[in-house]
């Protein structure tokens, strides 16, 4: 259950919104606006019939009185962009007496009854301080469902007037983040599906889906997603991920600083059109959180000489011109040895993540991309189609999305297996060999190490995906994959160490010894032209 809180100053406009059918003038219609809930005399005045305007008028007039009858003001600060620091400043204050919350469902949980949503209205509320069961007098209050929103989402809207009814002020410090634990919460006592606080995915609108239907494909932005991020995880800098994106037939192009052809400060991607059509552009951060620029160069090393060579790359690309540079990495064919090294950095890797602290969400993220640019880079090669390394990819990616990022402090040094993107974009899209299989392995054992940290911590949604996708899809592809040689010469067919590894996802048991500081180890990426080991000896 997603919340998203707005302050105003006019309850009359906020409630003529809410019972408005006018589907002209909104983009979700509202079909039939009825209240689920309310202080005590809304309740008694009204039952669940479809509210009109003078319904509307009436109800905010009675949630605005004790403000009027008492002539208080509350107050909020008002920002404004200063476009010398660039960034919001402080302008004063505004108005600020309404409250609004709207509480949705994820298009796939359905619809839920008048009587779950007023229990959960009531519940809401009284979490949120703003009824009698705060120890203070209530705000007066409302709730209505507005149905089904264009994308999908069954909904509520929340009205509270932050004027209780001996004139004191309601406090609101706090509330994004109580309203996001107290949805947690009610997400377990009403069965519904538990959103994770600690990541956050994109969803898709019913136009997109209702498209990829109709042609038969998947959705543009998975699509989209996956090759930037095969893209991204396979470079060592910048200019060198925009020609690996233009290589995977993506449309690339530029956001430049204001005033500036230079300084490029995001970025869009989109499909090649059919002939006569126009090409559909997302920018990164609407394919995910992790994929935005900024987050990508976090990655990538930054010196002046670099970032010449990444705007030359981009502005080539903006103006659908050739490359700057056709001798780049991507274009050198790594040698066998590579396999070996970053198959044993990622067996380090794995033994790492074991000792790691579950609460160390930078890091985990951060071993989730790597795995999950290995898995899409994979595809990209492999599948003409998306299939199980794909699936697998999208699947990961969820636990490489941080929802506050900042928050969080800066992932621990781990072994790198950034190269083994670039070593399954370099490979033959025909055969499967013995080194890939090695690899694999070791990246289904990430993956249960991933898996393994969701379930020690309570998030049983996201390990049950984990171990699905795992064991439905991916377990049976690697059937198909040669026999790897492990330790001793001994050949070992994949599906055996898939199962060994299946062995492994069961929960962990309580009381295991978990380090609260896991040991860091130097980690090596490929750069310039050359290729070399990416393990120190």
């Amino acid at each position: 259950m997603i919340p998203n809180i707005t302050r105003g100053s006019r309850m009359s406009g906020l409630l003529l919104y809410l019972a408005s059918t006018d589907t002209d003038k909104t983009k979700n219609s509202h079909t039939d606006p009825h209240l689920v809930a309310g202080d005590a005399a809304i309740m008694a005045w009204y039952d669940d019939g479809v509210l009109d305007r003078d319904d509307a008028v009436a109800i905010a007039k009675h949630l605005d009185q004790p403000r009027k009858a008492y002539g208080v003001e509350v107050l909020q600060k008002d920002f404004r962009w200063d476009p010398v620091k660039k960034e919001r400043v402080a302008d004063g204050h505004k108005q600020a007496d309404v409250w609004h919350c709207s509480l949705s469902l994820r298009a796939e949980e359905g619809a839920l009854t008048d009587q779950q949503w007023g229990d959960i209205a009531n519940d809401f509320v009284d979490a949120m301080d703003f009824t009698e069961a705060s120890g203070k007098a209530q705000c007066r209050w409302v709730a209505i469902n507005h149905g089904t929103s264009e994308n999908g989402n069954h909904h509520i809207h929340i009205a509270v007037s932050l004027v209780r009814e001996d004139g004191t002020k309601a406090s609101t410090h706090g509330d994004y983040k109580r309203a996001q634990t107290t949805c947690r919460e009610l997400e377990t006592k009403y069965g519904l599906e538990e959103l994770s606080s600690v990541h956050s995915t994109r969803g898709y609108d019913r136009a997109e889906k209702a498209t990829a239907v109709r042609d038969d494909r998947e959705m543009h932005r998975a699509s989209l997603a996956r090759k930037v991020r095969a893209s991204a995880s396979a470079s060592a800098t910048e200019a060198e991920f925009v020609r690996r994106a233009r290589d995977t037939g993506l449309l690339v192009r530029p956001r430049y600083a204001k005033n500036t052809t230079d300084v490029i400060v995001g970025y869009s991607v989109a499909e090649r059109p059919g002939r006569g059509e126009r090409p559909i552009w997302f920018g990164g951060g609407t394919l995910a959180s992790d994929l935005k620029l900024g987050a990508l160069r976090e990655e990538w090393p930054d010196t002046p000489h670099l970032a010449t060579e990444a705007a030359a790359e981009w502005n080539a690309a903006a103006r659908n011109k050739r490359k700057v540079s056709t001798n780049g990495p991507e274009n050198a064919t790594p040698p066998a040895e590579m396999w070996v090294e970053y198959t044993r950095n990622a067996s380090a890797l794995v033994e790492q993540l074991r000792a790691l602290p579950r609460d160390d969400h930078a890091t985990w993220a951060k071993a989730a991309r790597d795995v999950s640019g290995a898995f899409a880079a994979w595809s990209h090669r492999l599948e003409p189609t998306p299939g199980p390394l794909a699936a697998t990819a999208a699947e990961l990616s969820r636990t490489a999305q941080l929802r506050l990022p900042h928050q969080h402090s800066k992932p621990v040094a781990l072994p790198s297996i950034a190269g083994a993107a670039m070593l399954f974009m370099a490979a033959s899209s025909k055969n499967k060999t013995a080194a890939q299989t090695a690899l694999m392995v070791q990246l289904i054992n990430t993956a249960f190490a991933v898996y393994e940290m969701h379930a020690q911590s309570g998030r049983t949604r996201e390990a049950q995906r984990i171990r699905a996708v795992v064991t439905e899809q991916l377990g049976p592809f690697t059937a198909t994959m040669p026999k790897a040689t492990a330790a001793g010469g001994v050949e070992q067919a994949a599906p055996t160490a898939v199962e060994i590894g299946l062995r492994g996802m069961a929960p962990i048991r309580p009381g295991s010894a978990v380090p609260s500081v896991p040991t860091p180890t130097k980690t090596r990426q490929h750069n310039g032209r050359e290729f070399g080991p990416v393990l120190d000896r």
